[in-house]
């Protein structure tokens, strides 16, 4: 077993998640198996109860763990299966260990960060390394070298690499190399800085990942070598990519960091065959067509919060040879503006998920726009609550039609909670989670584009569709098209002669790559390119 541990310098946000995800594209296609892994030091059990504001999108595993966005990375990116082993917080080893405590399993002894802590972080990456089976397992350390946070972590992987073998660990760490726009050069100091701080720890890195804006001349290489004890080849020039994220695997196997790793590790590999992944490029750099889809939400300010949107997005595009330009429109705008004004010359509109009320009457009328004006529609769990409200009021004309998530008195509460929900009292873990299978109705739109009769998907709501409503909306041309196999909850609709007016109670994104994107978002992008032809015509 191989082990590769990605950490962090100067700054956060530098994409070590990418780093990561990219390196183990590389790997897998040089014939390993592959598994990746998160740990984030905070003291939250998971990110399930934070806002979007505080940390993007939480992403939802089939085993129904909501983990940091960069699992989302990591399955794009590569074939691993991924579970909650795959993310760990400190929250979730101080809880582990007082729990240990409590049950009397440290006979006794005093409990302290080394050995209890940092043995239990050791067992997770065992623990991980032994179900998954792969040949490597790539950890990344969330946070940046320096804070007191993460001490416990890169002790705990110091430790792990001794007990290993020098030949069977591969210190990656990634850095930032500010340009100074005054002087016109690139400064070196703060990564000499953050890599004497890691050895300070007991950790040399094998590999220097370097985060720019501008490329490194040789200079500046021998220099970082040379201030931070790696090999001069092993200093990797990481530069901000022309157009796509998908480009980091190709500009770090020209860098041949692979080689690198290879040769840290002793594996003798043949070279990763990338040729699938270079047409992906193609398709992202030189599409044959272009569309401008809306994605109607609350937290559009923030890119991260609807991370994975906005990659099945672009996903479906590269299955339509088709470039996506998305627009971010705040849901209030709409409220301010109509619906006309702000999304008369899309191709399709999206609403994804979210929580809490702000906004809400924005999304229903961009969701009455598309239904009305033959605009391509896709409803992403709270989009498809939102399409349920906006047919119930619009169509239906049952006035103040709304669901109980926002107004506990509605008359007629379209959408209401989940029954498996009522009496649940704590908000973190509680939600309807996970994958569940879901069976579709023959000859609808979803059946065809999904080619399958059973489905499974990934779920992150406690509210659902009103059964009792059920017959009055699908005498009015609201097909219901996919079930749970029970046939108590609804999983997907579909507004009858109409373009492409699809919504789903789940999150197709969570299950979208770029070699395989997502049946619902590769329809949705077709639909929106169809009609983006007929306006040209």
């Amino acid at each position: 077993m191989k082990y590769i541990f990605v950490t962090g310098g100067v700054v956060s946000s530098l994409g070590k998640g990418l780093t990561a995800a990219a390196l183990g594209t590389l790997l897998e296609n040089r014939g390993l198996k592959v598994t990746l892994q998160k740990f984030d030091p905070y003291l939250n059990v998971d990110p399930g109860t934070m806002s979007p504001f505080q940390h993007g999108e939480v992403y939802v595993l089939d085993d129904g763990a909501e983990t940091d966005l960069d699992l989302g990375h990591y399955e794009r990116f590569s074939n691993s299966k991924l579970s909650r082993r795959n993310n760990t917080t400190s929250g979730q080893v101080y809880q582990q260990v007082l729990d240990n405590e409590r049950a009397g399993k440290y006979l006794g002894k005093t409990v302290q960060v080394i050995p209890h802590v940092t043995d239990e972080i050791q067992r997770r990456i065992s623990l991980l390394a032994e179900e998954s089976k792969a040949d490597v397992v790539i950890t990344e350390i969330g946070g940046t070298v320096g804070d007191i946070e993460g001490l416990p972590f890169l002790e705990a992987i110091r430790e792990f690499a001794l007990d290993v073998g020098p030949h069977n660990v591969c210190f990656i760490h990634v850095t930032y190399i500010p340009f100074i726009k005054a002087a016109g050069e690139l400064k070196t100091k703060p990564t000499q800085q953050s890599v004497a701080k890691l050895r300070e720890i007991g950790i040399a890195p094998n590999v220097l990942v370097c985060r720019c804006e501008h490329p490194l001349n040789k200079e500046l290489r021998h220099k970082l070598s040379l201030f931070c004890n790696v090999p001069f080849d092993a200093v990797v020039e990481e530069k901000d990519v022309d157009h796509s994220i998908y480009e980091v695997p190709l500009m770090l196997q020209r860098e041949r960091m692979d080689d690198l790793v290879c040769r840290q590790l002793h594996l003798d590999l043949p070279a990763a065959n990338m040729a699938h992944w270079q047409d992906i490029i193609r398709r992202l750099v030189a599409p044959q067509n272009r569309v401008r889809i809306g994605v109607v939400g609350k937290y559009i300010e923030l890119q991260d919060a609807y991370k994975s949107v906005y990659e099945a997005l672009t996903h479906g595009g590269i299955a339509n040879d088709c470039g996506v330009r998305i627009e971010q429109i705040d849901a209030e705008d709409i409220e301010k503006h109509g619906a006309e004004t702000v999304l008369k010359d899309l191709s399709g509109v999206l609403v994804p998920g979210g929580f809490g009320e702000r906004g809400t009457e924005g999304k229903i009328m961009a969701a009455r726009f598309a239904r009305e004006r033959g605009l391509p529609y896709l409803g992403l769990c709270l989009g498809m609550q939102i399409a349920t409200i906006e047919f119930a009021r619009n169509a239906l004309h049952l006035e103040g039609a709304h669901s109980t998530e926002f107004n506990p008195a509605t008359p007629h509460p379209v959408i209401c909670l989940l029954e498996e929900q009522r009496g649940v009292t704590q908000v973190g873990g509680t939600m309807r989670l996970g994958s569940q299978p879901c069976r579709l109705k023959p000859g609808s739109r979803a059946h065809q584009l999904y080619g399958a009769p059973l489905i499974h998907e990934r779920h992150r709501h406690r509210y659902e569709f009103n059964g009792s409503y059920r017959e009055r909306f699908e005498k009015a041309g609201f097909t219901i098209s996919g079930m749970s196999p029970d046939g108590d909850l609804v999983e997907i609709i579909e507004i009858e002669r109409h373009p492409f007016f699809v919504a789903s109670q789940f999150h197709p994104e969570f299950l979208s790559k770029p070699t395989a994107p997502h049946p619902l978002f590769r329809g949705f992008i077709a639909a929106a390119l169809e009609r983006s032809h007929g306006k040209a015509a």
